[in-house]
């Protein structure tokens, strides 16, 4: 049953690939059968963002709302929606739909279905004040953490607990690129006890005292080789060039794994630094069940997000300041 809520709402809308966004008065969107109408809280701002204003994902619908680590609260819900009651606060990730038939749905890895939705790709998202969101898409996230707090958990903090897994149980991890995932995921390697190597763009030193005030016990640019070998490394940068970087930093028998959904080209290289057993992976996407295990960890891990935020008007802004690495952790929008 619906609550009444307002007509019109306020959205940045993206029109064409390598355009700004723009304001826009938008009817407010009514959940279907399995929906839920959101009133947003914070919605975070991705690099997968910049790859769909940049036009290097090319599948985008548009025009499109952009976003897709939605924190919002139920304010309507589909005739057939089960999980969740108005009122409550829910996290939306970037999966938004899959077909739940295929052979990937039916083992395990949904992630790699071919009719798989993504939010604020093929679905609006989160750059808005409402949105709807398929029930079964959304997860219920800890009461500890702030709407602002908890809206990377959703894609960085998701989608990097999916590539830290990938990576083994060496003790010793390089992450090249310190942004959004690899300042969450650090504290989830330090709870472990295992040790962080941080890579991050030459000469980032106001990011590599960002890597060792969370306990990182390295940190340098990445051009640098790290004072002892890696048992495992991932590339959350999307600069396919660290490949082969990272591979010569890594001990025999060690994983490599490519974090992001996009990256440039990779370059040739030897295959010596391949050789010995090395293995070099690329991770897509999520499951629900990579966010029930990770909310999980999350509510025994005091995880401690550090938030830029600006208000929704600002997106622009905040999507350049991602691009130029002037965020410290994670950027978040507000409504």
């Amino acid at each position: 049953m619906a609550m009444e809520v307002k007509q019109m709402m306020r959205a940045m809308v993206l029109e064409a690939a390598k355009e700004k966004l723009r304001l826009e008065l938008r009817p407010i969107p009514q959940p279907d059968d399995k929906q839920l109408l959101l009133k947003i809280q914070a919605c975070g701002v991705c690099r997968t963002d910049l790859h769909i204003v940049d036009g290097e994902l090319t599948q985008a619908k548009f025009p499109l709302i952009l976003g897709h680590e939605i924190v919002g609260t139920v304010e309507a819900v589909g005739k057939g929606v089960k999980r969740f009651s108005l009122g409550e606060r829910v996290g939306v990730p970037w999966l938004g739909g899959t077909c739940q038939h295929c052979r990937y749905c039916r083992t395990q890895q949904e992630n790699l279905c071919e009719q798989a939705r993504f939010t604020g790709y093929h679905l609006d998202g989160g750059y808005a004040e409402y949105t709807v969101a398929n029930e079964q898409f959304c997860f219920a996230i800890p009461k500890r953490y702030s709407d602002l707090e908890v809206a990377p958990l959703l894609c960085a903090g998701l989608i990097g607990y999916r590539s830290y897994r990938l990576v083994g149980d060496g003790e010793k991890i390089g992450f090249y690129g310190f942004g959004a995932a690899s300042h969450i995921l650090l504290q989830v390697a330090r709870h472990q006890g295992r040790q962080v190597y941080a890579f991050t763009r030459p000469g980032d030193d106001l990011g590599q005292d960002f890597a060792r005030s969370l306990g990182a016990v390295w940190a340098g640019g990445s051009e640098q080789s790290p004072p002892d070998s890696l048992d495992g490394a991932i590339i959350f940068a999307p600069v396919g060039a660290l490949v082969p970087v990272a591979l010569k930093a890594v001990v025999p028998g060690g994983v490599v794994v490519c974090a992001g959904i996009h990256m440039s080209d990779i370059p040739s290289f030897p295959y010596q630094i391949l050789w010995q057993e090395r293995v070099l992976r690329s991770v897509a996407n999520l499951t629900r069940q990579d966010g029930e295990d990770f909310f999980a960890l999350a509510r025994q891990i005091p995880i401690q997000t550090q938030v830029s935020s600006f208000p929704l008007t600002q997106a622009n802004v905040a999507l350049d300041c991602l691009r130029q690495g002037k965020i410290k952790g994670a950027a978040v929008l507000v409504p």
